[in-house]
């Protein structure tokens, strides 16, 4: 699993992130691939702070039932502020991984998890359970990130291939979507649609993903690939000065798929 760990202080700080312009966009995307109906059975794999769940809830109504899973104590205890939701069910949580997930067979009608796969070392059988879990035709709907595909402008290029590289570290596999759709047919699942999801920051503006990224990284980078925290602060510091100039771009994709 992930090195970075999901403390109550690198929560909060993802739940900040989660409520940029940026990604409340990336949930509107994944929630139109969801395609969900009154009364579905959802299961989001990854919960994180519940933004995505609560907002799933919303549409499945009354009658339908939506859960979350996380490794992470933190972030659950952020999601369960947003479990009850109007008009909806109450959002059902609980501490698991994606290699095991606490459900019985064909419980659901659809699986989500967005940026979790990217943290999961076991990707072959967190996929199987997937398959479990669901029932027969239920959707699986997948969004991850390639690191490979990031553009992010610097004063010093050495210093920020060295942290880009350092941050890797905090993931399992930090170019999973180019394997990903082999992944999910190999795990017995029809790929039904795939799609670029790209992050485009320009100009230093403090409410939007890559800002708020900032911080995460630098607080992690240091003492890994030779970066110290003195040159995490300068990268840090070089990236808030840019200003008009800044320019952050990133691709995430989004895969959906039918269970056979």
């Amino acid at each position: 699993m992930s090195n970075l760990q999901f403390d109550p202080e690198v929560s909060r700080q993802i739940e900040s992130v989660y409520t940029t312009p940026d990604v409340i966009e990336q949930r509107r995307v994944v929630r139109t691939a969801l395609a969900l109906r009154p009364g579905d059975r959802v299961l989001d794999v990854g919960v994180g702070p519940g933004l995505l769940a609560a907002e799933m809830a919303a549409e499945v109504g009354p009658q339908g039932r939506v859960c979350g899973i996380d490794i992470s104590d933190s972030m659950l205890s952020i999601a369960g502020n947003r479990a009850q939701v109007p008009g909806g069910p109450a959002v059902e949580l609980e501490l698991a991984d994606a290699g095991h997930i606490p459900h019985g067979a064909e419980s659901f009608d659809v699986v989500v998890a967005t940026q979790v796969f990217e943290y999961v070392e076991d990707v072959a059988g967190a996929l199987d359970e997937i398959r479990r879990v669901l029932r027969p035709a239920g959707r699986v709907v997948l969004l991850d990130t390639d690191w490979g595909s990031i553009v992010w402008r610097s004063n010093d290029d050495v210093r920020m291939g060295r942290v880009l590289t350092a941050f890797e570290e905090h993931l399992e596999d930090p170019h999973l979507p180019r394997s990903l759709g082999d992944s999910l047919e190999k795990a017995g699942f029809a790929l039904t649609h795939l799609q670029v999801v790209p992050m485009l920051n320009v100009r230093f503006d403090p409410r939007t993903y890559s800002a708020g990224l900032i911080d995460i990284v630098a607080g992690f980078v240091p003492g890994r690939a030779e970066v110290t925290e003195q040159q995490a602060q300068a990268w840090a510091n070089d990236l808030r000065g840019l200003g008009a100039g800044y320019f952050f771009s990133l691709n995430r994709y989004l895969f959906v798929a039918s269970a056979l």
